[in-house]
């Protein structure tokens, strides 16, 4: 079938639907990148975007055979998927929930200066240490442990915190909007392989929580007297003072504003390339979704036929039960949003007379959506034999199904009423009598005399005159064999 014209997509590309649906699906994409860039989950994520890529090869090729696996083991990878990338998924809902702006940290230049002088201080005097500057995710969630401080920042109090003397030396240094707040608080262990293993325990820790956070982990080696920062995913080593305070004070610009702010002057080159790439690939994404949605295919549908302005006089004596089976074309997309139970071929019988007669099918008989056309219909018309009714009394007859068990006999049947005024067919026009009955009474069950509540049968030539049938009692009279 032919597909979706280039015109159409470009006229949509630039509407305002697109360009809101483009721009939420690029920041999901530049989001879970920085995520996945945290966690090092870029193997499992390459496989993924092979197969993918495996997949749109196989259907430009209509490679039947590899559709029908993809199709049919989607839900099984979905389900696989969100067991997998969990702390992921997890993560990136954190993410977006933790889009806003924060309080921007006022302690200024004399925060830095105590950090920066601190940390130098107990690298030349080889003590271990760890600080944690949390973005615009708190880390409440991560930092497990520890003590609750909310202190006034000085230079003696985080000496003091990190002496080996001190009971929470071991643990980190939490400093947020400007206070210490926690001290000796448990890091996570990183889940990745990126550092030597000859680093510490305090390294793998700033390493878990810059996995896992936005935060900004600084760390003071025991063993060795370096100095480590720890974000995003990643660290390094600094030497000098300037290096440490330039670090804290670019993190801090960094997470004192919405992330997606683009009037930023001092927005970084690798952060703005990231959001271009992230809507390039949204734009690439959304245009693939349509030109797939928007192949015209054909699709079929059984649907039954519905008869309306049915004439008071006349009465429709042919089988109501049929069916039409329609053939249609439309886009990939309107053709799956439409189903049977929708349609309806509708018949108007409201200028039919008595007798056989022939009813064509056409395009004004079925409603179809307006972006789904019609194809053909089989049959394409309905022969069907209307009478000319009368109100007549017609007789209930019991429907008695089964024996009776044993030596039991049925000796009478009682039925009330045992007649019923109905809009029949003449005799004139029917070949002989239809019986009306009532829902089935089964014998089987029957041990003594029993009285059932029925409801009425009739065949659709008949119609009762009060609008609905009335209720039928049956009464049924048994005795062993033998018996009067």
């Amino acid at each position: 079938m032919e597909k979706i014209s280039f015109l159409i997509i470009f006229r949509q590309l630039f509407s305002l639907r697109a360009a809101v649906d483009i721009v939420l699906i690029a920041a999901g994409i530049f989001m879970l990148y920085q995520i996945l860039l945290r966690s090092g989950a870029w193997k499992i994520v390459t496989g993924i975007i092979l197969a993918i890529v495996f997949f749109f090869l196989a259907s430009l090729l209509n490679l039947r055979g590899i559709e029908w696996i993809y199709s049919n083991l989607s839900p099984v990878a979905v389900i696989a998927l969100i067991v997998i990338f969990q702390p992921e998924l997890r993560k990136f809902l954190e993410r977006a929930a933790s889009m806003r702006r924060v309080e921007k940290a006022q302690a200024g230049d004399e925060l830095v200066g105590i950090i920066s002088e601190s940390l130098l201080n107990l690298s030349n005097l080889r003590q271990g240490a760890i600080v944690v500057l949390p973005g615009k995710e708190p880390v409440e969630g991560w930092v497990s442990g520890g003590f609750i401080l909310d202190a006034a920042p000085s230079f003696p109090l985080m000496m003091s915190i990190f002496d080996p003397h001190s009971p929470g030396h071991d643990g980190a240094l939490v400093i947020d909007k400007g206070r210490f707040t926690i001290l000796g608080g448990r890091l996570p262990i990183s889940q990745t392989q990126k550092l030597p293993a000859e680093l510490g325990t305090r390294h793998h820790s700033a390493m878990g929580l810059a996995e896992q956070s936005d935060a900004l982990v600084l760390v003071v080696s025991e063993e060795r007297g370096t100095i480590s920062i720890f974000q995003d995913g990643e660290y390094q080593k600094l030497i000098k003072k300037e290096d440490i305070a330039n670090a804290i004070r670019r993190h801090w610009e960094k997470t004192a504003a919405f992330p997606m702010e683009l009037n930023k002057r001092n927005m970084e080159w690798p952060v703005l390339s990231k959001m271009i790439v992230s809507i390039v690939l949204s734009i690439v994404f959304w245009i693939t979704l349509t030109v797939s949605e928007g192949k015209l295919i054909e699709g079929f549908a059984t649907v039954p036929v519905e008869f309306i302005g049915v004439p008071p006089n006349l009465v429709l004596v042919s089988d109501k039960e049929k069916q039409i089976r329609v053939h249609m074309a439309g886009t990939k997309s309107a053709i799956d949003s439409v189903s049977a139970s929708m349609l309806s071929v509708k018949i108007d019988l409201s200028k039919a007379g008595a007798g056989k007669q022939t009813f064509l099918i056409t395009d004004e008989s079925i409603a179809l959506p307006k972006d789904v056309q019609l194809v053909d219909i089989s049959p394409s018309s309905l022969e069907i034999n209307m009478a000319a009714v009368s109100v007549r009394e017609v007789e209930i007859k019991p429907q008695l199904v089964g024996t009776l068990r044993g030596k039991l006999k049925l000796l009478s049947v009682d039925i009330k009423p045992s007649k019923v005024k109905a809009l029949a067919p003449n005799e004139q026009a029917v070949d002989e009598m239809m019986d009306v009955t009532t829902t089935p009474i089964y014998l089987d069950n029957v041990t003594q005399n029993t009285m059932f509540y029925c409801k009425i049968i009739a065949p659709p030539s008949i119609q009762p005159l009060d609008k609905r049938w009335p209720d039928v009692v049956v009464r049924l009279f048994v005795s062993e064999t033998g018996g009067k």
